[in-house]
């Protein structure tokens, strides 16, 4: 059976408003329409390095408590974990 979503461990977390940090998430597979949406995104036509935050809020299903993974998480994440779900991403998907 095809596994399409896997377990990660964040390296820092993300802290949210209340003081809690969610590291422990799922990413699943990406499927084709989730590069293709985000292009059509205003904010990826004037910034095409959007595109990454709108893709990782697509395909990461859940992080720690939250009850949504969103573009505005994504985007307030450590460096450090954004570039680690960039590699995931990558690892998971095969395109390395």
């Amino acid at each position: 059976m095809l596994q399409t979503e896997f377990e990660f461990t964040l390296p820092k977390g993300y802290l949210d408003t209340d003081g809690n940090v969610h590291r422990i998430g799922m990413m699943r597979l990406a499927k084709a329409i989730d590069e293709i949406v985000p292009l059509r995104d205003p904010r990826v036509k004037s910034n095409p390095a959007y595109a990454t935050v709108l893709i990782l809020s697509r395909v990461v299903t859940r992080l720690g408590a939250l009850e949504e993974v969103n573009s505005a998480i994504i985007e307030n994440l450590y460096a450090c974990d954004l570039d680690f779900l960039i590699k995931f991403y990558r690892q998971i998907n095969e395109l390395e």
